[in-house]
């Protein structure tokens, strides 16, 4: 599944024309952040697993 920090690709991409986005707040709702530009979204979790494509990389364990 996914999880604080991971990055994940969404179905459509952002438009600075990247697909990684990186989870920052997860809880009832989901706040993504677009790793080329800095642009945070926040959607419900719902809507956000419908929309998400694969998770790419898991948050790296310090």
């Amino acid at each position: 599944m996914y999880d604080l920090g991971d990055t994940v690709e969404m179905k459509k991409p952002h438009a600075c024309q990247t697909n990684r986005w990186q989870i920052i707040r997860m809880g009832a709702d989901i706040k993504i952040k677009c790793e080329n530009c800095g642009h945070i979204v926040m959607m419900t979790r719902r809507e956000f697993e419908k929309k998400m494509k694969k998770v790419l990389e898991k948050k790296k364990e310090e």
